[in-house]
Parts: structure tokens; sequence; C-alpha cells
């Protein structure tokens, strides 16, 4: 009777052993039920996928494979959707020691391999054990007593460290009370991922209509691929900090967009930036680059503008120079409105700019950058300088009456090649306390240190604007 206790007692130390050894799982791509993926301008996303994963019950380790090699660690976020009481991480260690030849070899430094040297000449492999003393500039063997820098041959690993692994992964101790299939939701920042966008505008052979359309082009260099993903992009300047604190998500963080523009992207504001929301599912491979349809206008009425630009520094000094030549610089500008046939905030990018030549062929005629334009913002582009339109400028009088006062009189000469006539603006900062003494034409205050004059040149006309500026500082 005693030898049937015991042998029950020990059956069931045995089984209380066996099933409270630690089991490990390992969650893949495979196990994916949904990803979304949301991309910023700063060169980082936002990664929130569902994960059905079928866990054990007690404390376990979960391998998470297949998450961003650029993953910031302290920003996981993780819960079971279905079983939030029952599914508790107690540590978390990030593995990103990948398997390598060079990582190989640090490993097993101080220890004994097999190199197997093909002798040609015999017909034969020899097999040499060695031990490997560093890897640091080239490799060291001993052998025989001997010390080598350097062995032909292959070289035979017995196995792989257990501290190196394939591939980056999460690995989580885990405890739940039940073994059940877990949807987990796994929510990560990570680097090595962003967009910008890019724009095409086609103008008339008069410049005074034209279209537009836009292009989104992502790059993913984060070290992970998503299939089948949700796309947000989000335009705007989010602030970031070296070591940010662990993310918490609010309802409103979370929440979906439907608010659809195009078949592509449906825009929508979010805290003080704007997101544009893909509205099909779409794929990001690792190491590429990926361009989507943004947007296409309708007629945009384009205004073309000449402006002459001058230095604030300049109203103080005196010149030399009887005159000198001033570029005369073209700008293409547009609202973005819904009259326009635009119905969302450009992100910001760059635009290329082409016109129709006399046979009806599309020419490159310049490029520039916009920055994020809200709705009924305007966008001012500047293409070039003017090749028919020539500006000379010169001071023709000045006086300092004071140390701290200047008075100065100023002539620009406006030619005009072209057949048609034009209007050019001329701009003139200021500095200090200023005055406009006198002048030929009437001037436009533009802000509290920049006037501008609008001067009318007739075709294949002279048009000449004077002033007179009193400034003290």
């Amino acid at each position: 009777m005693m030898n049937y206790r015991v042998v029950i007692l020990m059956l069931a130390i045995l089984v209380t052993v066996v099933f409270s050894e630690e089991k490990s799982v390992t969650s893949t791509s495979g196990s994916r039920k949904s990803v979304e993926v949301t991309v910023y301008n700063g060169n980082f996303g936002f990664v929130k996928e569902i994960r059905e994963i079928k866990v054990p019950s007690g404390e376990n380790e979960l391998q998470v494979a297949d998450v961003a090699a650029l993953i910031n660690p302290v920003t996981v976020y993780a819960k079971s959707t279905n079983y939030p009481d029952d599914f508790l991480i107690l540590e978390q260690n990030y593995e990103y020691d990948l398997i390598s030849h060079q990582k190989l070899m640090e490993k097993y430094v101080g220890k004994k391999i097999k190199i197997i040297d093909q002798n040609e000449y015999k017909d034969r492999k020899d097999v040499v054990e060695a031990q490997l003393l560093s890897v640091n500039n080239g490799e060291v063997y001993k052998i025989d007593e001997q010390i080598y820098l350097g062995y032909p041959g292959l070289k035979v690993l017995p196995e792989i460290p257990d501290n190196l692994v394939e591939k980056p992964t999460l690995i989580w101790k885990i405890k739940t009370k039940k073994s059940q299939k877990h949807k987990i939701e796994i929510s990560y920042l990570t680097n090595g991922i962003t967009w910008n966008a890019d724009y095409v505008l086609v103008c008339s052979n008069k410049d005074n209509k034209g279209s537009l359309n836009g292009w989104v082009t992502i790059e993913n260099r984060c070290g992970a691929a998503f299939s089948d993903a949700t796309l947000k992009l989000v335009a705007g300047n989010v602030n970031k900090i070296e070591k940010p604190a662990r993310m918490m998500l609010s309802k409103r963080a979370e929440a979906a967009y439907d608010n659809s523009y195009s078949p592509q992207f449906a825009e929508e504001s979010i805290h003080e930036y704007h997101m544009y929301d893909l509205q099909r599912k779409t794929v990001l491979k690792d190491n590429q680059t990926k361009q989507i349809s943004l947007l296409e206008s309708g007629t945009l009425k384009i205004d073309k503008e000449y402006l002459v630009e001058g230095e604030s520094y300049g109203i103080t000094q005196r010149y030399s120079k009887r005159d000198y030549k001033v570029p005369v610089q073209v700008y293409l500008n547009f609202r973005n409105s819904k009259e326009n046939g635009l119905k969302m905030p450009l992100p910001a990018g760059n635009v290329r700019i082409f016109t129709a030549d006399s046979k009806g062929r599309q020419q490159f005629i310049g490029e520039d950058h916009i920055d994020h334009t809200p709705e009924n913002g305007m966008v001012q582009l500047k293409s070039g300088e003017a090749f028919d339109i020539i500006a000379e400028k010169k001071q023709t009088s000045f006086k300092q009456i004071s140390t701290q006062l200047w008075e100065s009189e100023w002539k620009v000469e406006l030619k005009n090649h072209k057949n048609d006539a034009v209007t050019v603006g001329v701009v003139q900062p200021m500095m200090g306390n200023w005055e406009i003494v006198k002048s030929n034409y009437d001037y436009e205050k533009i802000d509290a240190f920049k006037v501008m004059f609008k001067i009318p040149v007739k075709k294949q006309g002279e048009a000449e604007l004077s002033y007179q500026v009193k400034v003290g500082l």
C-alpha cells in the first residue's frame, strides 16, 4: 500500500513538473489577421497589427517575429482583444543580434571548430580541427600547437548559438490562465519608413490655366514587409524626443477615418496635422519605393507674376556702381480651393512645372518646393527668371543725415521685349524706422518691413520707377 502511494505521489510530481515547464510559442507574419501602417514625414512610422496566436496556459515564452528591424522597443503596446483579462506580459526582450558570418565567428572565439580543405591535387577533402583565437582584422587559429593567420577551407560550426536569431524578434514572457487562441493587438513605432509628396503642374501656353497631379512616394527601409496593409499618411511636423516614453494610445488615436474624397485617399484632420487614408489595401515590401496617386485637379486658374526683389541693407549704403542688373523672377500662383478642383490640404513636396510648346509637346520649365498648404491657401511657385524682361537698378542719390539716419534715392528701369504687356512688381525690403518720402508710382505695404510697387510695362516698351527712402535706426 505504501509503495502504491509513493508511486502515485511521484507521478503527480512528474505531471506537475512537465506541465509547469515553460513552453515557447512563435508567431510569424503568417498569423497576422490585419495590419495598419501610418507613415510620417520624419522618417518613422506607426505599425498596428492583429495576430491570432494559440497560447498555452501558465507562464510561457512568446516569440513575435517579422517585426520591423528598426523598431523602437519602448513604444511596443500589446493586448488581447478577445481575452484581455487572461493575457499578461511579464517581461519583454528585443532580440536583434542577427545570424551572419561575422557574428557566428565572434561567438566561437576560444572554441574549437572544423575546417574542411578541398585538396584538388589529391582529389580529397582534409578535415582539420582548429581553435579560433580571434576574428579582429582577420581570423587567427591554433592548429596542432601552431598559430595560423587565416586558414583556407570551409569553416564548419557544430550549431547556431542560442543568442543569435534569424530575424529581429520580440520575445515576451507571458502568463495566461487557459490554453486558447488570442487575437493580440501589437503596435509600435519604427524608424526607416517615410513619405513625401511630388506634384506635376502642367500649364497652358499662356500660363494662365493648368492642371495639378499629385503623387506620394513611400520609402520602406524599416526591415519588415507588410502585406494587405491599411496605409495612412500623416503630413505635419510631429514633435519627437530622443528617448520617448511608453506610448499610450487613446480611442481618438485608434479611430478609423472614412471621409471619402477620391478613389485613392481620404483626408482628415488629426490633432494639428492632416491624415491621408488610402481607401484600399496595399503591400509595402521591405527596401521598396512605392508611388501612389494622391490627387488630380480640374482646371486651375493660374496667375503669372514678375518680381524684382531688392535688399534691405542697401538703403543705408552708398553704391559706387552707377547701375546694375537685377533678375526678374517668374512666379506661377494659384489658390488651393474647390473652385480650382483641389479639395484637400496639400502636403509639402516638390512641384515640377511643364508647359506646351508650339506643337503641343510638354516641356519642363522649372521646379519649386511648397510647404504644407491648407485649404484656400495660396501656392506660389518660382519657375525661374524672365528672359525677355530686363531690370536695371541704380542709386541716384545718397545722404547720411546723422549717425543713425540715411536718405537715398533709387531708380529702376524696366525693358519689356515681349509681344505682350506685363506688370512687374518691384519689392523693396526696409529696416528700422522707414519712410517713402516720394515716388512716381503708388506702393503697397506687404508687411512692416517690405513694400511693393506694381509697374505696368507695354509690349516692346519701357517704364521707370523712382523713389526716395528715409531710414532711421
